[in-house]
């Protein structure tokens, strides 16, 4: 399994469990880099942990905050938006220039909002 779809498994079988995700911002908003093939993406994570080592790893993050979304929002209004605006959403990436960057996630919609572990407190 690549290092991506390993993140975008994680980024699966999180969400519905968390029933959130986590993205970044600072004063000029938030970030949407252009990935490996040249879309704009939008980074999310399942975790805010995630979203934190990634503001401490990638020197142009320094300085961001880290933002809750629930889900329900982010597939309602945010996933929407970003279609309409031409971006791309990248899930779980750990912001690492030697796996490519940034990597558009175009499953993003199949994020299940149920999971049978989450009724049995499964945590990580």
């Amino acid at each position: 399994m690549s290092l991506s779809a390993a993140h975008s498994a994680a980024f699966r079988r999180e969400v519905p469990r968390e029933g959130r995700v986590w993205t970044i911002r600072d004063a000029a908003g938030h970030p949407a880099p252009t990935d490996a093939t040249g879309r704009r993406a939008m980074p999310f994570w399942s975790k805010p942990s995630r979203a934190e080592r990634v503001i401490g790893a990638v020197a142009a993050y320094r300085g961001f905050a880290v933002v809750e979304i629930p889900v329900h929002d982010w597939l309602d209004s945010w996933l929407p938006g970003l279609d309409q605006d031409d971006l791309e959403e990248v899930t779980d990436d750990d912001g690492a220039e030697e796996n490519g960057g940034p990597q558009a996630n175009d499953q993003v919609n199949e994020v299940p909002l149920t999971d049978p572990d989450a009724t049995n407190g499964g945590t990580d």
